[in-house]
């Protein structure tokens, strides 16, 4: 049976690659976008394209109540294309705000419109200094200074209005991103394919509990037993397109 599903951030890297896996599964797509310019290729998906800013919070409760959703998705993020390093700086505190400000404008949003779960993406190398692999029992680096603090503040932030809403919370910490769309062909422990980070997406809506779960092809850094045995996760998963 399909859901109707609220993806936020359509438009980004694991958006682009999650809309087509939802509508192959059967499932009703309302996607979002910042740009005018991107909703045409959402629409060209197949997915009901929704011009908003997470930052607008009346905006945001409107189109989220209008699509009825039964289930949300949270796939926001404010990156610079190819994480280019000149940019992160100050990429690294807008995308920050996302995390926090604009994930609590999603929540009370999905809280309006009556969804049941809310699924997340969060981040995977953001664990406290300590034994490896890293479960996802784990503690995160709450005490991290500089950039990093930034950046795990705003994780930090997100993990813990999804987790406390009053719904089932899915938080995907996921690896290092590679594969179409992502600026990169390979990437460092953590890593996980883009299409394997949408898959996860996909499975979290009809499976998984309430809690964190760690997404990265086999490595050193994380355990990833939970995404196999509750979600039926695989890492190797490709599109086939």
């Amino acid at each position: 049976m399909g859901y109707r599903i609220f993806l936020a951030g359509g438009s980004g890297a694991i958006g682009r690659r999650l809309v087509p896996q939802l509508l192959e599964a059967g499932h009703q797509v309302t996607a979002t976008t910042r740009r005018a310019a991107k909703a045409a290729e959402l629409r060209a998906l197949g997915a009901d394209a929704v011009v908003v800013d997470v930052f607008d919070a009346a905006g945001l409760r409107a189109a989220v109540t209008a699509a009825k959703p039964e289930i949300v998705v949270h796939q926001l993020t404010d990156l610079p294309p190819g994480l280019d390093p000149a940019l992160m700086g100050e990429a690294i505190m807008a995308n920050a705000r996302v995390r926090d400000e604009g994930t609590r404008n999603l929540v009370e949003a999905a809280k309006a419109a009556g969804a049941r779960r809310l699924i997340a993406q969060s981040i995977a190398w953001v664990y406290a200094p300590g034994p490896k692999p890293h479960a996802e029992t784990d503690p995160l680096d709450s005490g991290a200074e500089g950039g990093r603090g930034i950046s795990v503040g705003g994780v930090i932030a997100l993990e813990r209005q999804v987790l406390e809403a009053p719904m089932t919370g899915i938080v995907l910490h996921y690896g290092h991103l590679y594969g179409p769309g992502t600026g990169a062909e390979t990437a460092a422990d953590p890593a996980v394919h883009v299409d394997a980070a949408a898959y996860a997406a996909l499975l979290a809506v009809e499976r998984g509990s309430q809690g964190a779960v760690n997404l990265a092809e086999p490595g050193t850094y994380l355990t990833t037993g939970k995404a196999v045995s509750e979600l039926g996760w695989r890492a190797d998963f490709r599109m086939a397109v």
